[in-house]
């Protein structure tokens, strides 16, 4: 039984079939059955019309950054199809929302098995780039291992803070799309656009529920 918030996707592959609606009321229906029962809310629906030999996948980008912003959970009408999408499983992965396929919904193992195949070549790149960083480390003298009552350096400081900004871009970078569409709805204060993001259920970084100036006034500094 669904609980909690959703933000569909649905997937065509020609423009005409975009246009006619065909296979979309079919993935619609897979999403309203899934849904039936529990207390779930759908807040948004995406549908991405593309070509087969595209891989840029606009609509789900936009339906991951409102499902992190919402925290979420992503479903899916056909996951048989979107399996076999090399850049669909590749957008999942470095996403980090929670998903789930109305057709399979039992198939989550699957298919992070799936993304575990593919992501094994980053992993092994990243190990081999840890690997050298710490012999270069072990060559400069630096002591490795475990804890030993040490305080941070000036380094990992610096590495934490960097982390943080990163984060920090990242979710800016998620809440644009709203502030324009706030925007063009004539809001345009520091105040204003606080009360939209309230109004809008979206939650702020630290997880609170309403929204203030300054923080919007943040986000904005970090996208600029």
């Amino acid at each position: 039984m669904a609980n909690g918030k959703f933000i569909s996707y649905l997937r065509v592959s020609t423009e005409r079939q975009g246009r006619s609606g065909l296979g979309l009321e079919a993935q619609r229906q897979a999403v309203a059955d899934f849904l039936n029962g529990g207390s779930w809310k759908l807040l948004q629906e995406f549908v991405e019309t593309e070509s087969g030999g595209k891989d840029d996948r606009p609509q789900l980008a936009a339906a991951m950054a409102l499902c992190r912003l919402h925290n979420a959970t992503l479903v899916i009408a056909k996951l048989d199809r979107l399996s076999r999408d090399a850049a669909f499983l590749l957008s999942l992965q470095k996403g980090s929302v929670k998903f789930v396929a109305a057709d399979m919904p039992e198939a989550n193992e699957m298919v992070v098995g799936i993304m575990a195949v593919v992501a094994q070549a980053e992993r092994k790149m990243i190990s081999q780039r840890t690997k050298a960083a710490l012999q270069a480390a072990k060559a400069r003298g630096t002591k490795l291992g475990g804890f030993r009552g040490s305080t941070l350096t000036a380094e990992a400081r610096i590495a934490g803070r960097k982390a943080a900004t990163t984060k920090a871009k990242a979710r800016a970078a998620d809440l644009v799309p709203v502030i324009e569409d706030l925007r063009k709805e004539g809001i345009t204060s520091l105040n204003g656009l606080a009360k939209g993001l309230t109004e809008r259920g979206i939650p702020t970084a630290r997880g609170g529920v309403k929204w203030s100036a300054m923080q919007v006034s943040r986000v904005l500094q970090a996208t600029s």
